[in-house]
């Protein structure tokens, strides 16, 4: 599955549109190396996303094309998420 679709599909980002502009400017990385929005993701990956201050660090579990919303949280598993300020 593509990066920017399954951001959307897990609803770790809202918007397909902006999944596509957080990948564009550098703000995810698949296993410690950055990632454009057609980047294949698959089960066991390691992906980091920086938005804003927050940075989420999860593990893909899954890939299905859809989900509903109340089962999006299945397909990963939160490895570290923290607030970062800027100094």
């Amino acid at each position: 599955m593509r990066l920017d679709k399954f951001l959307k599909v897990s609803r770790i980002i809202k918007r397909r549109t902006v999944a596509n502009e957080v990948c564009d400017h550098g703000c995810v990385t698949i296993n410690g190396r950055v990632a454009k929005a057609g980047a294949e993701v698959k089960a066991g990956d390691n992906l980091t996303v920086r938005t804003g201050n927050r940075v989420l660090t999860v593990e893909v579990i899954q890939t299905p094309e859809v989900v509903k919303a109340q089962d999006a949280e299945l397909m990963y598993t939160i490895l570290e998420s923290k607030n970062v300020t800027k100094e």
